[in-house]
């Protein structure tokens, strides 16, 4: 389900039941690593969070640094309101 080297690689299973009775298995929530602040971005009309991801950490994978620094926001199409304030940490190499 994840490639090889996704952060999501070494995260627990979690087994539930559904409401049928039906065994569900899940990955837990992955708590977001502390990340150090390299600046504050405002969005503006027409921001895509890839777009955002290469023009800071010349990588449009990385869009996840974006939203783990930005925890307060659910998901990540929230991150985009023009205007709203985004914290963009410093890029990890990993």
């Amino acid at each position: 389900m994840f490639f090889d080297g996704s952060r999501y690689e070494r995260v627990p299973d979690a087994a539930f039941t559904d409401g049928q009775g039906r065994p569900v298995t899940l990955k837990r929530t992955r708590e977001p690593v502390a990340t150090e602040l390299a600046l504050v971005y405002t969005v503006r009309e027409g921001d895509r969070l890839d777009q955002l991801a290469n023009k800071f950490f010349h990588d449009p994978r990385k869009w996840w640094l974006i939203a783990d620094a930005n925890p307060d926001v659910l998901a990540p199409d929230q991150l985009l309101v023009p205007g709203r304030t985004l914290r963009i940490p410093k890029d990890r190499r990993a």
